[in-house]
């Protein structure tokens, strides 16, 4: 009974971070794509879907490769102190190019495909700073040992948790028919 209202928000905050917004990403495979001009596309959900995870994890993997190439501002110091605002932009950048090389898995032209590129950086960098704010506040490092010199499943998916919502209502908004 004691400290109760705490452990419950903070039950509450964890799966609404981790379980509901991950739950964005199988949604995807529910949606009936057409191109953003209405035109029919005959592709895959499935490949929508692959499409989403690539990106997001190459955000946060151009991220880091940018921020030790060029890193000279750190975005919050206390929080992630590799986090650079170099990396960053970077990444933007550079994955929305790569999104743009892989918009053919989508029903997405190249220029839309660059620009949730870039925007799915954006939502992998909140994700990863938010649950490194969370780790500092409680006092973890890493939040497992499953995939050796990568922290845990949560630091591989901290990207997804808040790039799937964002993802799933552009996609939905813009290239859902039905």
């Amino acid at each position: 009974y004691k400290r109760f209202l705490e452990r419950s928000a903070k039950i509450q905050s964890g799966l609404l971070i981790c379980v509901y917004s991950l739950s964005y990403a199988p949604a995807i495979l529910d949606l009936n794509l057409v191109r953003t001009d209405g035109s029919a596309w005959d592709g895959s959900t499935v490949s929508v879907l692959i499409f989403f995870v690539v990106i997001a994890q190459l955000a946060s993997i151009f991220e880091r490769v940018w921020g030790k190439l060029a890193g000279r501002h750190v975005i919050a110091e206390k929080i992630n102190a590799s986090r650079t605002w170099e990396g960053f932009l970077g990444s933007m950048v550079t994955t929305g190019i790569v999104a743009a090389l892989l918009s053919w898995a989508t029903p997405f032209y190249p220029w839309e495909a660059g620009i949730l590129g870039a925007v799915m950086t954006v939502m992998a960098n909140a994700g990863t700073m938010t649950m490194s704010a969370i780790k500092r506040d409680r006092g973890v490092k890493d939040y497992g040992t499953l995939i050796e010199g990568h922290g845990g499943v949560l630091d591989r998916i901290d990207s997804l948790c808040f790039s799937a919502p964002v993802f799933f209502h552009l996609t939905y908004f813009f290239v859902n028919w039905g």
